[in-house]
This record gives C-alpha cells, structure tokens and sequence, in this order.
C-alpha cells in the first residue's frame, strides 16, 4: 500500500455497524480517513455501511471482533493496520444500555457484561491503539476518542440506568487519566458524552422521547452531530484539546 493510498491512516470505530458509530465511521472516510468498520454481531449492517462509504470514494473494510474478547482485539488491531495501513486514531464506541431496571433488581451476571462492554473492553482496545502509535514505540502519534454519555454527569431522568451510567462515567475518567499517561507520546484522549440521539437504540429505550424533548433544544440529537464531534476530536484544529470531555446533548 502506498502513503497516497493509505491517505490520513487508519481509524478504527468500535460498535460501528449502526447508529452513533456507523454516523462516526461515515463521517471519517469522508474526512480522509481508511476507516475500520467493527461489529460484534450485525455482519449485514458493517457492510452496509462499508458500501455507503465506498460509494462516496471512502476506503472502508467490516471487522468482526467482540471488544470484550482479548484475542479477538489484538487480532482486530493487526489486521486493520495490515489492510489500512498505519493506525491513526480509535474511537471507542461500542457499548450497551444492559438492563432497563432498579438495582435491586440488577443480575450480578448481567452487570459484569456492562462493564465488560462499556469500560474493560475500551481500555483493552485502548491499550492496543497506545502500541501502535505511542511515538515512544515507534508510531507517529494519533488519537483515541471514547463515547460516553450525559449519563455520567447529568442523568437525564431515564430510570433504570445507574449501573449504565456508572459505567460512561468510569470511560470519562479514564479518558482524563489515559490523556495525561500518553501525552508526551503524541496521543490525544478526549470523550463524547451524547444526550438522547436518535437511534434504534433510544428508540426501543422506554423515557427516551419525553428526556430528549425536555431538553433546552426540545428535541433527540442525530447521530451525525455527535460524528462532526469526534471529527474534530481527531483533527488538527483540535491538537491542543486532550483530557476532555465535550457533552452533545442539547442542553441537557
């Protein structure tokens, strides 16, 4: 692969098959970007997404690795820089809601697999993201941006999902502690924190209407707006942004 076919590097965007993340994967190949397109399960939507982006001249490929598998994303991290070239930027976006319930009534089971989705597996992929482009270890610098949610700082009155925003507030402090640990590596870190975005997702979340309509803005978030976020999270006008946390949640 030649440094003009390999454009800006590569990026890969967890959970991207749909919503939030496949608005992220779009809006990256549109920048410039060879974007990795990661799914877990939906292999029908990746590609979807991979050929939207191909159909705009974008290079895009599909990825399967589960974020909560360590194998599945050392080998996820090989094979995007063998096929895409030098990795440039991650953004953390797969995640889950878990169950919409009190935490009385929380499985212990099933709260281990929300953290193991929304916390360890970010920090294992993160991890992997710091190999590659730690200048220390040869790479040439990047950025890992990491999806979290107003959840983490101001719920926006969803019942039933404390341990959820537990976890999204657990990926803002690790942002924070990463940014300052891999600063002097030429690695950004910086967050997202969404409101309610209109996705299948919020769709199917009972209270997600009547929190997005309480909003100053009177209305759910696109997942595009939160995309042009991360896009500028990753790009140079932001060179001298690290350790935040920016919120996209109108008002809220």
């Amino acid at each position: 692969m030649t440094k003009a076919e390999q454009g800006k590097g590569a990026v890969i965007v967890t959970g991207a098959s749909r919503g939030i993340g496949a608005a992220i994967a779009e809006k990256l190949a549109e920048d410039g970007y060879g974007v990795v397109v990661n799914y877990a399960a939906d292999a029908d939507g990746a590609e979807s997404v991979v050929s939207a982006i191909r159909g705009h001249g974008g290079r895009a490929v599909a990825m399967r690795a589960d974020v909560t598998a360590p194998d599945d994303v050392a080998d996820l991290f090989d094979r995007a820089q063998q096929e895409m070239g030098p990795l440039a930027a991650l953004v953390n976006n797969a995640g889950t809601t878990g169950e919409q319930a009190r935490i009385d009534e929380q499985d212990a089971d099933k709260l281990a697999r929300l953290m193991q989705i929304n916390v360890v597996g970010p920090m294992v992929c993160a991890k992997h993201a710091v190999q590659a482009m730690s200048t220390a270890r040869g790479g040439h610098g990047g950025s890992i941006v990491n999806i979290a949610s107003i959840g983490a700082q101001a719920p926006p009155g969803i019942s039933g999902f404390v341990p959820y925003e537990a976890a999204k507030g657990a990926v803002v402090s690790f942002s924070r502690g990463l940014s300052n640990e891999v600063a002097p590596e030429g690695i950004r870190v910086n967050s997202v924190s969404p409101g309610v975005i209109d996705t299948d997702m919020a769709a199917a979340t009972p209270g997600a209407n009547e929190a997005a309509t309480s909003s100053p803005l009177g209305r759910a978030g696109r997942p595009n707006e939160i995309a042009e976020a991360v896009s500028w999270l990753i790009s140079p006008a932001a060179s001298y942004v690290t350790g935040t946390d920016i919120t996209v949640s109108g008002g809220l």
